[in-house]
This record gives structure tokens, sequence and C-alpha cells, in this order.
């Protein structure tokens, strides 16, 4: 009669393999939370506030650590949370900082006194001017931005809730910088609604998004830089 080591005991061997699985599965997923609080995290466009630069159902990596080695500059994308409500992510543009002026003229953005120019994506949806005793929309200011805080703006300006009807942003919203486009699902206005009864239309979304599929994957936009 035989006996068995722990060496060779079989149930043994299938005990360190299973310790040896959960481990991993641990350890991976500590280091996906770290990542992802501290390093990058993925974010998705839900608002048309940032057109023509960011899209409804673009997907971006963004990183956690240059707004933690200096501030945004006049001009750069920031992530942060809506201050007035911090459990909503929203991204804006930053065109002006702590001590710097901003005033809106008839759609004409202004930062101490000069025009700010456009970036590339900005667009006006809205040829009307609204006065400033109606909306802070076309005419604000002039308005100086207080210490740690942030002027912030949607470059879709005709369409766009940010810092000339919320205020300015307080250093501690900073969220990330937003990277690149990883990803580019298109609208379709043919597409079946999330509407009851409910087990039919998770049916119908599926199978309608699964044919659709590449034809609604906006593949240009995949790998673009954010700026």
């Amino acid at each position: 009669m035989g006996f068995r080591t722990e060496k060779n005991d079989p149930k043994r061997k299938e005990k360190s393999r299973s310790r040896e699985w959960i481990e991993t599965i641990i350890y991976s997923l500590i280091i996906a939370l770290i990542l992802r609080t501290f390093v990058v995290q993925a974010f998705k466009i839900p608002s048309g506030s940032m057109e023509e630069t960011l899209l409804i159902g673009d997907l971006l990596l963004a990183e956690k650590i240059t707004y933690r080695l200096r501030d945004p500059n006049p001009g750069d994308i920031v992530i942060f949370k809506y201050p007035l409500n911090p459990k909503k992510d929203y991204i804006k543009r930053c065109v002006a900082v702590e001590g710097q002026t901003v005033e809106l003229k008839d759609k004409i953005l202004y930062i101490d006194g000069l025009p700010f120019p456009d970036s590339p994506g900005v667009k006006y949806i809205d040829s009307h001017i609204l006065p400033a005793t109606y909306s802070n929309r076309d005419n604000f200011g002039p308005y100086k931005v207080p210490q740690d805080c942030y002027f912030m703006m949607g470059d879709n300006r005709d369409n766009s809730r940010d810092s000339r009807f919320w205020g300015p942003l307080h250093e501690k919203y900073i969220k990330a910088k937003p990277l690149f486009i990883y990803f580019s699902w298109g609208s379709d206005p043919n597409a079946p609604r999330w509407e009851s009864p409910y087990p039919f239309a998770v049916l119908q979304i599926f199978a309608y998004n699964l044919i659709h599929f590449p034809s609604r994957i906006r593949w240009e936009r995949i790998g673009n830089l954010i700026k």
C-alpha cells in the first residue's frame, strides 16, 4: 500500500491550481481598479455639446496624470465632474484660467480683451444673436475667473450648457485629459427604441445592431487624437 505525499496528492494539486487562478483574478481586478482610479479611464460622449470635435457615440480613452502635474491651459479639453451634480461627468474646452477676463460680444469670445481663436471643431448652429438680457449664450461678461477656477465652454457654442450658465469650474472637479477616440458608434434614426415590451425590445435592438454593425461604426474617427 502506497502513501500519498503532498507533491503527489491530486486533490491538493487541484486546490493549488484553483488558488492560483483566484489569486490571479483578484490581482488583475486590483490592478485594473488602480489603473481606472489613478491612470486611465474610458468615457462616452452622450451629447452634442462638443460637436464637431466630439460626436455623440464617440468612446474616449483618457489619462488622469497630466492634470495632477499641471493645470489645464486655455484651449485644452478637460473631463470633469459636473459642479451641479458631481455624479455626472462633463467634457468641455478650457478657454480661460484664474485671473483672466472672459467676455462674449455677439458670439465672439474675448479673453483679456483679445479675440480667442476658435478651434477647428467649434461651430455655431444659430445665426440669431441673443441679447444679454435674455441669455448668456451670445453676450456675456466681462467676467474675471476666480482663483483655482477655469472657464469652460463647449465647441458647439450655440448648444452647450457650460460656464456661461453654471459658472466657473473649480479645480477640485477636474478628472482627466482625453487622449483619443478608440471607438465611435453612429446614431441611426431607424434603430428600434427601448420601450415596452422590454424583452422583445432587447431582441429587436440586438438583432438590428448585429445586422447594421459595420455600417454604424464611424471607422474614420477611430484612433483620432483629441485636441
